[in-house]
């Protein structure tokens, strides 16, 4: 029999969650897209407009020379992915909610601080290249389609059931399909790509090594931790059946094989995306001399002289669909942060008067992204302290999920594989480098 007389009591009963659920009972779920949820949802949403305006960056400046990056990311990024679902989905409690059980209060308040700082400087800067690329798009006023964006996004997260959000979000992810096609429509030396994929060209420049650890600090980053371990218990709460691993031992072949699956599916297609973005700038902008790209807006703009406008309306499209899918998970992950560290009820699947505080955090963070348009903060400066913070935070957060995944006092039995082990370590590692190499650089 597993052991289980260490791993923590759940904060509430069944009945308790199930009376508060906006959908208590989920039907048995077959095929693939139904096994697809949490990771595909975050590893989409890591492709957000900031995400794009890095990728975009590295494809002019560099062409190809960055296509090995996101081919070695992916095993890392899939790991530590693996490793934040299944603390979720053995224990029953996010990320936050194990470190406030665990592990001092001091580190769990510094880590949330810094994550929810990062997470609305992102948000704030993602609403504002929404808005500009729906402006390049059709014209008219920037800031009301800041407000109109955001005011959207929170409505839906706020009053749409989680069944029915999390459907709308798994079918937003297809927006990314846009860059995709750029990438194909496009002229692509594809024997270029694939030795620059497979042979990596590392240069010490300064420049070089500095966008590629703004990949890296990119595409492995906090509130995907967050999000994806809490919306794991979210998916557990939907289904009257689950319990926590620890809990229900019987349940955890299939549990695991499915966040498994769910989570290398959808680290692969944010990576897939991303490769594409490199490729489709590194084919127009590079090719033609413009190496310089600070936006996602200004990189789509820059592709209408160049590769035609139908290319520039793809590109600007999918700015807006992914955001529509980024702002929710990046206010989401503030929500379920915050609300586990301070013992509030958490979780979208609660209707509003059963989960006020949580509620409000969104529709906060969501204001204050707002008010970051409106108050001439450069947009440029904030992402770059938006990613310091998240370089900051990443590497003793992760360190602490690699201490938390093998301790049989949250894991029970279920500590992870030797070579997941492995893979979250180096994972861990590399993004301690990284952050070591972007102070550095300086």
């Amino acid at each position: 029999m597993p052991n289980t007389e260490h791993a923590p009591a759940p904060r509430e009963g069944l009945s308790a969650r199930i009376h508060t659920a906006r959908n208590p009972a989920a039907p048995p779920r077959k095929g693939l897209w139904a096994l697809l949820g949490p990771g595909l949802i975050t590893g989409a949403s890591d492709d957000d407009p900031s995400g794009i305006a890095t990728y975009s960056q590295a494809g002019a400046a560099f062409g190809y020379a960055m296509c090995w990056v996101m081919l070695f990311c992916y095993p890392l990024m899939a790991a530590i992915q693996e490793i934040s679902a299944r603390i979720g989905r053995v224990s029953g409690t996010g990320i936050a909610g194990n470190i406030r059980d665990h592990y001092p209060r001091a580190l769990l308040y510094f880590i949330v601080a810094l994550l929810l700082v990062a997470n609305i400087i992102n948000l704030g800067a993602d609403l504002g290249a929404m808005a500009d690329a729906l402006r390049l798009l059709i014209g008219g006023p920037g800031w009301l389609y800041v407000v109109g964006f955001a005011v959207g996004c929170a409505v839906l997260e706020v009053f749409s059931s989680y069944a029915n959000y999390v459907h709308v979000l798994k079918w937003g992810c297809a927006t990314l399909f846009t860059y995709v096609a750029v990438a194909l429509v496009v002229h692509v030396p594809w024997g270029t790509v694939a030795y620059n994929t497979f042979v990596p060209n590392f240069s010490l420049a300064t420049d070089y090594v500095t966008t590629v650890v703004a990949v890296l600090g990119t595409t492995i980053t906090p509130y995907c931790f967050f999000w994806q371990s809490s919306t794991e218990v979210e998916d557990m709460r939907a289904d009257a059946a689950a319990e926590p691993l620890t809990a229900a031992p019987a349940q955890a072949a299939e549990a695991i094989f499915r966040i498994r699956l769910d989570t290398y599916v959808g680290m692969g297609y944010s990576n897939l995306i991303s490769f594409s973005i490199i490729v489709a700038t590194a084919a127009t902008l590079h090719a033609n001399g413009i190496t310089d790209i600070q936006t996602s807006s200004q990189a789509a703009e820059a592709l209408r002289p160049i590769a035609g406008a139908a290319t520039f309306a793809l590109f600007a499209i999918g700015i807006i669909g992914i955001g529509l899918l980024a702002v929710p998970v990046l206010a989401g992950s503030c929500a379920y942060a915050l609300g586990e560290a301070l013992g509030w009820p958490t979780g979208l699947g609660r209707l509003p008067r059963d989960a006020r505080a949580f509620y409000a955090t969104i529709v906060v963070s969501t204001l204050i992204g707002i008010g970051f348009n409106f108050v001439g903060i450069d947009p440029i400066k904030a992402l770059f302290w938006s990613a310091v913070l998240n370089g900051v935070v990443a590497v003793p957060l992760m360190a602490v999920m690699m201490v938390m995944a093998m301790a049989p006092k949250v894991m029970g039995d279920f500590v992870l594989p030797r070579a997941l082990w492995v893979m979250g370590w180096l994972s861990t590692g590399v993004m301690a480098v990284a952050v070591v190499i972007m102070f550095a650089t300086w």
